[in-house]
């Protein structure tokens, strides 16, 4: 798709599609190429529906707060526009587009010049650029009929209300902190100013003399070294107090009392705060191990596709693989997610753990539970229809057809039906699944667990179909169809298993932590995480899991090879602050009912967390990966390791084949 059907696509789906009518401010958005206000190395997000990181930990901003921002001022094209926080120079292009005379204040001399070269290059000859304390606003020009500042302030500058003319408008993100502001309307109405807000945003903090202090900008750039703790306020006293120290996870009593917290839960959940910490891995093992071998759990499903990790099925419970389909698991970015050592070694213990049973049914499990995996799922359900109905396996090899020219880019194929290129292949994958169910009881009297495995094949075929349309409508919708997917296969899992059945769950805190407790909810996003709590209960056991700094297994951007990058110590306005200053190194904290009724209720009011998953965008942290939480209505529990480590990738060199059963998982 070129950028220009991108842009067009931007303002269909991110503005228009939203709340933005404005027909000006939506041909102005088509009119400005963003993709020449975004660094090189990001132009392939260009049109994503997120703010992008410019340098000097700044970022420019999501294109629907831009826009929601510039709609408010009611432009009509004859207007003075004043502009604090030049950045990239894409906002002062499009006002450039709306308004008479631009006059844009950076206090960065670095973003100041580039984005006076890059106005200059395009042919912007009414915008004025200037580099100076931008909460001072730009007198010499004043007054203004409008007025938009794209930093949070503690409150609306003086010195900008003064430069308002009257009728003037201004928009402006306030709030008490640097994290997170309410958009406000401010209009000057006969001496005196109207304020409406326009909805809970997060930007970067308005520095200057009229806003945040200078000296706090270190912090909010998260920059603090690591080592000792501050020393610990009353909330960090109480978490070190509180907190269960982790010291040694291979002790037999290292998760005891989580086992007995767990109690009878028919499910347990288990977090990480990124993709790529080693200590995440490892005990989510431990916990997996004691409550295979203590507590009967059935299977693990994990965040990975479900042919992938199918293959590790196989391997663990000492079945031969059930079906030819070649490939090779675990090979799509981000491949060091599942294929490395820390999973290897999990995988190895449950084989040997499963091989001692002589009753097959007392084997734990492993699955997949996520939708990624639309072709190779294709080549699974042609498979196993070719061994039991051939005829059946024409049919499906016809409608599945629709999709093969899509099987390299299945992003693709969302994007040629967004736009009319091709026909939604909707009706046909999903005649397939309902056709293969149909006649479950014919299939399945010839092999069950072959059956499952197909049927469940064809239903990520559907709902993958349906993701990758839906990821062009929105984060919330595509959000939404992938995590209801992962809960429902982990429903299909649970019947399968029997009454009683219990599983555990590895995924993201995102996924797992109910994201009712977080910003998520706001948007429209559910999750695993709230549905299980919904249809279980207490009888699901979130555990969240944290980290102040050190590495992570990460890449900087989408398909890029993985890097060992450092962690940067948690904001100061952060849970992790929190747990840092508790002076622990790593440990256990009981939410759900704690014996100290205040670790609950001086931990409930919401404050920043941070998310890294395979992207790690460290120069624009607080923008990229934080959000707002409440962590004992997220979690039942916080397992914390002040200092974490990246994982360590599968090496050929640490596995010679020779050593290797035929059927080891990973196709190494």
């Amino acid at each position: 798709m070129s950028p220009t059907e991108q842009r067009m696509r931007m303002v269909e789906l991110q503005l228009a599609g939203r709340d933005i009518k404005d027909e000006r401010v939506l041909a102005a958005f088509l009119a400005v190429a963003r993709e020449a206000f975004v660094p090189e190395g990001l132009l392939e997000f260009a049109y994503e529906d997120t703010p992008l990181p410019i340098g000097d930990g700044q970022s420019l901003s999501q294109p629907y707060i831009v826009a929601l921002s510039i709609q408010a001022l009611g432009l009509k094209g004859d207007e003075r526009v004043l502009e604090v926080g030049t950045g990239s120079g894409y906002s002062a292009a499009i006002l450039g587009q709306l308004a008479k005379e631009v006059y844009t204040v950076e206090r960065l001399a670095s973003l100041t010049d580039s984005a006076r070269v890059r106005l200059e290059r395009l042919g912007y000859h009414n915008i004025h650029l200037l580099h100076e304390d931008g909460t001072l606003g730009w007198p010499v020009h004043a007054p203004y009929d409008a007025i938009v500042v794209a930093a949070g302030g503690p409150e609306v500058p003086q010195a900008l209300l003064d430069q308002l003319a009257p009728g003037g408008r201004m928009v402006i993100p306030v709030g008490p902190d640097e994290t997170s502001q309410v958009l406000t309307k401010v209009t000057r109405t006969d001496g005196d100013f109207h304020v409406e807000s326009l909805g809970e945003v997060r930007l970067v903090p308005l520095i200057g003399e009229q806003g945040w202090p200078e000296e706090d900008e270190d912090e909010n750039r998260i920059i603090r070294a690591p080592g000792k703790p501050a020393a610990p306020g009353p909330v960090s006293r109480l978490i070190r107090e509180a907190a269960e120290p982790l010291q040694d996870l291979d002790a037999d009593t290292a998760v005891d009392a989580l086992i007995e917290r767990i109690g009878d839960a028919h499910l347990v959940l288990l977090g990480e705060s990124t993709h790529g910490t080693s200590e995440f891995y490892r005990t989510r093992a431990r916990i997996s191990r004691a409550l295979i071998e203590r507590c009967g759990f059935n299977f693990v499903a994990v965040e990975a596709d479900w042919p992938d990790a199918m293959r590790i099925n196989h391997y663990v419970s000492g079945d031969l693989p059930r079906s030819s389909v070649e490939f090779t698991p675990f090979s799509r970015f981000p491949t060091w997610m599942w294929r490395n050592e820390e999973v290897s070694e999990f995988v190895e213990w449950l084989r040997v753990r499963n091989l001692a049973q002589h009753d097959s049914a007392r084997r734990a499990r492993f699955y997949g539970l996520d939708l990624y995996s639309m072709y190779t799922s294709i080549a699974h359900v042609l498979e196993y229809l070719d061994r039991v109905d051939p005829d059946a396996a024409r049919v499906a090899r016809a409608r599945y057809g629709t999709l093969t020219p899509w099987q390299k880019d299945p992003a693709a194929y969302g994007q040629a039906v967004l736009v009319g290129h091709y026909a939604s292949s909707e009706v046909v994958v999903t005649t397939m699944l309902r056709e293969l169910l149909g006649r479950r009881l014919e299939y399945a009297q010839t092999d069950g667990e072959r059956f499952f495995d197909a049927a469940q094949n064809a239903r990520v075929v559907a709902n993958a179909e349906r993701y990758y349309r839906a990821m062009y409508y929105g984060s919330a919708t595509s959000w939404n169809l992938r995590d209801t997917h992962m809960f429902d296969t982990l429903q299909t899992l649970l019947s399968m298993h029997g009454p009683g059945a219990r599983g555990i769950v590895w995924e993201h805190n995102s996924h797992l932590g109910d994201a009712r407790a977080t910003d998520m909810s706001r948007r429209g996003q559910l999750n695993v995480g709230e549905l299980c709590r919904t249809n279980y209960g207490e009888g699901a056991y979130i555990v969240g899991f944290g980290t102040d700094h050190g590495t992570v297994a990460a890449a900087h951007n989408w398909g890029e090879p993985m890097q060992r990058m450092q962690v940067r110590p948690g904001h100061p306005e952060s849970y992790e602050r929190l747990c840092h200053d508790a002076g622990v190194p790593a440990f256990m904290l009981h939410l759900r009912e704690p014996q100290r009724r205040d670790v609950r209720e001086q931990l409930l009011p919401p404050r920043l967390e941070r998310a890294i998953g395979v992207i790690y965008r460290p120069d624009t942290e607080l923008a990229s990966h934080y959000f707002s939480a409440s962590l004992p209505l997220q979690f039942d529990e916080l397992i914390w390791f002040d200092e974490s480590h990246a994982v360590e990738p599968l090496s050929l060199a640490r596995r010679p084949s020779a050593e290797l059963p035929d059927t080891y998982p990973f196709g190494l």
